[in-house]
């Protein structure tokens, strides 16, 4: 109980997904298309493609893909909100 509180602190959680996750092989990266596909309600193949534009950082995908940026301004947004999902798409 006190890790999920802290992740939620730390940012690293998005509604009930745990979405900044390192995914270093092929079943974490399975796990990734399918946070950004929930967490940014789209297709998998969109979610896939996202990733990819992402360089595999789920947090950069689902900004991307909720709030309409491209890679760069959606890193660069969740570097402003100190790596919090929730807290980037809030951002104007």
């Amino acid at each position: 109980m006190l890790s999920t509180l802290a992740m939620v602190q730390l940012g690293k959680v998005y509604g009930n997904l745990m979405v900044d996750l390192t995914a270093t092989n092929a079943k974490l990266r399975r796990r990734a298309v399918r946070i950004v596909a929930a967490a940014a309600g789209v297709a998998e193949p969109e979610a896939v493609e996202a990733l990819a534009r992402a360089g595999g950082r789920a947090p950069v995908a689902i900004v991307m893909l909720r709030a309409r940026l491209d890679p760069e301004a959606a890193s660069e947004r969740l570097v402003r909100a100190g790596g919090s999902v929730r807290r980037a798409l809030a951002a104007p």
